[in-house]
């Protein structure tokens, strides 16, 4: 358990995991898109998304699951190949929203305003399970992820202590940190949303997320671990 860890070793690891969250992904790019059209409000399913797949790697990781999928390289690049097409196609969806986009910032098909009733509460609880599966699915597939978890969390696991509970509570840390990283960001861009909101800008802001999206896709593909 966690009392076994000394402060500064419980301080490093949260200054460690605040870094790695800051560091710029296709997890940010999602964050940014979702909290630049409702701030954090709008990009908490995503975030809740991520920190589940966060939450899936760290319970492999005490199971010894990470460390085959970092030890094999054929596990190692299915998923690689897998999180590689999850990506392009998030980042294809992007580029079809821009073209979406009308002039008073309305947008048609799922993502769309239009509709009342029952049928905007039907259409913004698909919304918000959208986003937390391309959150969830962002973090699942990404084998970065994956070697996290199995080369960093064990470095704060003192010998004799309970795997599964100490590493669960280093994940239940590392899920405060990175959500509180993640919400900062979303309030911060939804401050700026009616610059976001847009029609011009908000075509140029899912370009700019789905080209992203799509080169991180490529260069996860062509990756040599």
């Amino acid at each position: 358990m966690l009392p076994v860890m000394t402060l500064s070793s419980l301080a490093g690891f949260v200054v460690a995991v605040a870094l790695a969250a800051m560091v710029p992904g296709p997890t940010t790019a999602l964050v940014i898109r979702r909290g630049a059209l409702g701030g954090a409000r709008a990009a908490a399913p995503v975030i809740a998304g991520m920190q589940a797949g966060l939450s899936a790697w760290a319970l492999a990781s005490a199971w010894g699951l990470a460390a085959l999928v970092a030890a094999s390289e054929v596990a190692f690049l299915v998923l690689r190949v897998v999180g590689a097409v999850v990506l392009v196609y998030l980042g294809v969806q992007a580029w079809r929203a821009a073209r979406a986009v009308t002039e008073d910032n309305g947008v048609s098909g799922a993502d769309g305003n239009g509709g009342n009733g029952a049928g905007d509460e039907a259409a913004a609880r698909a919304g918000w399970w959208r986003a937390a599966g391309a959150g969830l699915l962002t973090n699942l597939t990404n084998p970065k992820i994956a070697v996290f978890a199995f080369a960093f969390y064990p470095q704060f696991i003192s010998p004799g202590a309970d795997v599964l509970t100490t590493t669960m509570a280093l994940a239940l840390l590392h899920i405060v940190v990175d959500s509180t990283w993640f919400l900062v960001v979303a309030a911060f861009v939804g401050r700026v949303r009616a610059f976001f909101g847009r029609a011009n800008v908000r075509r140029h802001l899912e370009r700019i997320t789905g080209t992203v999206l799509i080169a991180l896709g490529l260069r996860l593909a062509v990756h040599q671990p």
